[in-house]
């Protein structure tokens, strides 16, 4: 394979996939600009992330909002006549019902895609699906998600544990009570970006810590979405210290559900939150958990794909997430 020149430019997009009488079938549009059949996607706009990009992508495309599901394999080539070259990152998604809406109201409005950009939507089953794709390249994800799919490992839910925001320094607080320190506006941000995040996975749950940091990074996707939070004394770093086997309850009542959730929390206690996630992941899943501390920065989240299966939960895949801040 020759050499890739150029920059590269971000872009992300989705396979979007049902279930109909047990068997698989995926969504492809037709760009009459290209004459090709292909997977929707679209190029990433100024502080999206990938997630973001993908889900509005497909949603424009398509015209109907996604739930994200498990990463796929991320596509790169060359551009045509041109030096740069594109990088697509790529999700399993499904189509959103009613349980999301709290998710899709949480997202920013979409501009579906005009009639000369994408003109038609064919659902076919997987193999017809393959034969009619434009680009050898692009059965790369599709690959991928019908061997998941063949698993039992396509239909999952989300955790995603989350780090509070960053914090005024504790040094620059002087109320012994270390509850009730704030978001600095850095972290007022990392709250903000984290909320179209959130969105595109379908999070339909919201657990945090009560003090403040914590409660602050997660209010901007409860105003959004107008879910209603549940706000633990067991996930604070003083209650941790007293019952690490409450945080560890809590982890797996939410891996064990069928809502995607978010957990935030503090840093002192993302070793117990992630020792429970390695006990529920194979091991090539687990190895690729942070594993030294800080285990996530300030703002930063771990995105869990989270099987159902008969032995219970199982994690099938994990994400590190950081929101763009500016």
């Amino acid at each position: 394979m020759a050499a890739i020149r150029g920059k590269a430019i971000p872009a992300a997009g989705a396979l979007l996939y049902r279930i109909n009488e047990g068997k698989l079938e995926l969504a492809l549009v037709h760009r009459p600009r290209y004459h090709d059949w292909s997977w929707p996607k679209g190029k990433l706009i100024e502080s999206e992330s990938p997630q973001t990009g993908a889900a509005r992508e497909v949603n424009e495309e398509t015209g109907k909002p996604v739930v994200l599901g498990i990463p796929l394999p991320t596509l790169r080539y060359q551009l045509p006549s041109s030096a740069d070259w594109k990088e697509v990152q790529y999700w399993a998604a499904r189509l959103a019902n009613a349980h999301d809406q709290p998710a899709v109201d949480a997202r920013l409005p979409v501009h579906l895609a005009e009639h000369n950009e994408v003109d038609k939507i064919l659902w076919l089953p997987a193999a017809e699906a393959a034969k009619k794709l434009s680009r050898e390249l692009d059965r790369g994800p599709l690959d991928k998600l019908i061997e998941e799919f063949e698993a039992g490992r396509l239909e999952t839910h989300v955790v995603v544990i989350a780090r509070h925001g960053k914090a005024l320094p504790r040094d620059n607080w002087f109320d012994p009570d270390d509850a009730g320190r704030p978001l600095t506006a850095y972290g007022q941000a990392h709250a903000q970006a984290l909320v179209p995040i959130l969105a595109a996975y379908g999070v339909r749950r919201v657990v945090s810590s009560r003090w403040e940091r914590c409660a602050a990074t997660v209010r901007p996707y409860i105003v959004a979405s107008g879910l209603k939070p549940w706000l633990s004394d067991n996930l604070t770093e003083r209650d941790h210290e007293k019952s690490p086997a409450r945080v560890a309850a809590t982890v797996l009542q939410l891996l064990s559900g069928k809502k995607s959730a978010v957990l935030c929390t503090h840093r002192p206690v993302l070793p117990t939150v992630l020792d429970v996630l390695g006990q529920h992941a194979s091991r090539s899943v687990a190895d690729t958990l942070p594993n030294h501390d800080p285990f996530l920065n300030p703002g930063e989240a771990l995105v869990a794909h989270v099987a159902r299966t008969e032995k219970g939960p199982r994690i099938v895949a994990v994400e590190l997430v950081a929101p763009v801040v500016f």
